[in-house]
């Protein structure tokens, strides 16, 4: 079509987090597309410890999954540490208590956040002929945030291609499924390594604890993302 840039699909742009979910879906997405870069960001998040364990992960992928390791490129890491002053979040202000907000949604929400992930790492793609752009977001089990919603992607999708004039793809693995099948699939891509990698290496508690490893990984087992994270293992440990 006129006026549209046609990008790569089997060339995949992961929003790389550090924690379980994005671990899970670049997993995925070198399981299923032929070359693939990561993005992170720093947004003023509440643990920094996040962007520590992005680099061990993305060492270990290369060094330990011999079937990965060639397609795993570049690393992109942007500073977005403004974003924090924008945003009343208990992920951004280390005060705040980590609750139930007065709208309903948990006080981790961060107004727009994915948002804008989308669309920075949408400029970076464009740039480097990256047509699929993959994130860990789900809607099964999930805190209510708005902008992991399926629908709000498929939206944002349309919008980015009608801006910017180009053919991208939102792929989202884990959207349908349980913290459980998140395991099930970890284990499904990289067996008891990737399950081990999960577990030991990547961050996911919102609290930053990291002192004592659990059956299901580091954390504070407290917290909801902890909370959530033990709950789906436990599922998962007793189906096996």
């Amino acid at each position: 079509m006129t006026g549209v840039k046609n990008l790569d699909l089997n060339r995949a742009l992961v929003l790389f987090s550090g924690g379980q979910d994005s671990t899970t879906a670049l997993a995925h997405a070198l399981e299923n597309y032929d070359y693939v870069e990561t993005v992170g960001f720093v947004y003023g998040q509440r643990n920094k410890i996040e962007l520590d364990c992005r680099l061990e992960i993305l060492k270990a992928l290369k060094q330990d999954f011999s079937k990965w390791a060639s397609k795993i490129s570049d690393d992109h890491l942007l500073d977005l540490s403004t974003f924090a002053s924008l945003s009343n979040s208990a992920l951004t202000d280390h005060s705040q208590v980590i609750t139930v907000g007065e709208t309903g949604l948990p006080t981790t929400f961060v107004p727009g956040r994915n948002l804008f992930f989308f669309t920075y790492a949408a400029v970076i793609a464009y740039n480097r002929n990256l047509g699929t752009l993959v994130g860990g977001m789900c809607e099964t089990d999930f805190s209510g945030y708005p902008d992991c919603r399926e629908e709000t992607l498929k939206y944002l999708v349309l919008t980015l291609n009608h801006g910017m004039g180009t053919d991208f793809e939102i792929v989202t693995p884990l959207m349908w499924k349980s913290k459980a099948q998140s395991w099930e699939l970890a284990h499904t891509l990289g067996g008891d390594a990737l399950i081990d990698l999960i577990r030991e290496d990547t961050h996911t508690c919102y609290n930053g604890v990291r002192e004592e490893l659990h059956d299901f990984g580091y954390g504070c087992q407290s917290c909801p993302a902890c909370e959530l994270r033990a709950k789906g293992y436990a599922e998962w440990i007793a189906k096996l």
